[in-house]
């Protein structure tokens, strides 16, 4: 534990003692106050990591219902929440597609599908990575793609194509999470907490709609501005997959009728959960069916094996459904306690002073920044409920101030700790720190200037 941490693990009690004390002294009730202590107290471990932040995470959970602030029901519910089951079935299926190795097999045929030079090598892995990423852990897909990334520039003695190579591999890993409501935890947040806002569910191709034009205008952005300059490099030809095995063809047909599963699920015409009469239905129930499904299934390969083992599926990061459950816990003590109404109304005051670009270009250019040394996923949970409560005391769609800020907060490129992927691709030794900044800043800038003028127009 570094001395930063040390002071946090005291500094973050000490802080929410602070804020309790001022908020009583601006003459609000207990709930207010404890619900602003509390959250104080949870955001600054979140900041530090003086504990996992997992272990952060269990401070909501624990005390909300310890002084009141939520019943035990509530703080239950929070774990049986729709965006915690469908991110559990999205860990799982990204297990199931890499134990079966389709993964690689996609990725190898989509750069074999480019070809050519450095430039191309580049472009190929960053549309191999932005494509995964859409369906899978960001994280997990620069995993999986870094052995073969390195694996394609071996014996090529050019550091620029080295690091291009490497930096767009993680950029697009990022980039390409955009496009879906899976992709990202934030996106997730962000389609929870406006549900619970405004009583309006968003379909999965509402997201992939705003989503879709941010990815198709990033990837090439940063993938010229890695790759200027960079001419003439032969690269080597990237291995045939060889054929097909059985495991492969039985996973990917099960997530290929997963997606469809929830693409399909609101549209068209309603979605086969208006044509079955099925209106409870959600993408949850998808991806934990298709999760059964892979333990039922052979695998093919070997007699007995299944396309999904117990001991495969427990090695996914359970630590950030917690992180999930505390968000969830934080939004509903906002909005039980009474803070959330009184954040709205103070902060609805500026957003209605300034004009709608100048609001969600800050907000971008804000959680951009401030997420290249947070968790994006702790931000967007802390935003999401004030930023929602800010737009429905302006009188506005609160979707207009929540999607540029959650999607910002995916587009951290600087430095290693910003984002999972930056942090493989760092793992690497191919890369400094100062690089990843020089190159990371401008991609930083871009994803402002795409994600405000696109939300902007959505919001025309």
């Amino acid at each position: 534990m570094t001395q930063l941490q040390r002071l946090a693990a005291v500094g973050g009690p000490l802080l929410g003692a602070l804020a309790y004390f001022a908020v009583i002294r601006a003459g609000l009730d207990f709930a207010v106050a404890a619900t602003a202590a509390i959250t104080v107290w949870t955001a600054t471990w979140w900041v530090f990591e003086p504990v996992p932040i997992p272990v952060s995470s269990l401070l909501p959970i624990a005390l909300f219902p310890l002084i009141g602030i939520l019943t035990p029901a509530e703080v239950g519910a929070a774990y049986g929440s729709p965006l915690i089951l469908l991110l559990l079935g999205g860990f799982i299926l990204s297990q199931a597609m890499q134990r079966s190795g389709v993964h690689r097999r996609l990725a190898l045929m989509m750069l074999r599908a480019f070809g050519g030079g450095g430039r191309a090598l580049v472009f190929g892995f960053m549309v191999t990575a932005a494509t995964l990423s859409m369906w899978i852990s960001n994280t997990a897909t620069a995993l999986m793609l870094l052995p073969i990334a390195l694996a394609a520039v071996q014996g090529i003695d050019n550091h620029r194509l080295h690091v291009a190579l490497l930096l767009g591999l993680a950029y697009a890993c990022s980039i390409g999470s955009l496009g879906t409501p899976i992709g990202t935890p934030p996106n997730l947040v962000f389609m929870q907490i406006y549900a619970e806002t405004t009583g309006s569910e968003l379909s999965f191709t509402d997201f992939m709609g705003w989503g879709i034009p941010v990815v198709v205008l990033m990837v090439p952005l940063a993938g010229l501005w890695l790759t200027r300059g960079l001419k003439g490099v032969a690269t080597p030809r990237v291995e045939a997959p060889g054929p097909w095995r059985k495991a492969e063809v039985r996973t990917l047909i099960v997530f290929g009728l997963t997606a469809v599963g929830w693409i399909t699920r609101k549209e068209p015409f309603g979605g086969w959960s208006e044509w079955f009469d099925l209106p409870s239905a959600n993408d949850a129930s998808v991806a934990l069916l298709a999760v059964i499904v892979t333990f039922l299934v052979p695998s093919g390969d070997k007699p007995g094996d299944k396309l999904m083992d117990w001991k495969t599926a427990s090695e996914i990061p359970w630590g950030i459904l917690l992180l999930f459950a505390s968000g969830i816990c934080i939004a509903k003590a906002f909005v039980s306690s009474g803070l959330s109404e009184i954040i709205g109304s103070t902060v609805a005051g500026a957003i209605l002073a300034w004009p709608l670009l100048v609001t969600i270009g800050v907000l971008a250019i804000t959680v951009t920044f401030m997420t290249e040394i947070t968790s994006n996923t702790a931000t967007a949970t802390l935003l999401m409920p004030i930023l929602a409560a800010a737009a429905t005391s302006a009188g506005i769609d609160p979707r207009v101030i929540m999607l540029p800020a959650a999607m910002s907060a995916s587009c951290a490129f600087m430095l290693p700790v910003a984002t999972g992927p930056n942090a493989v691709v760092f793992s690497s030794g191919k890369v400094r720190i100062a690089e990843m900044a020089r190159a990371g800043i401008f991609i930083n800038l871009a994803g402002v200037l795409v994600i405000t003028a696109l939300n902007y127009l959505y919001a025309a």
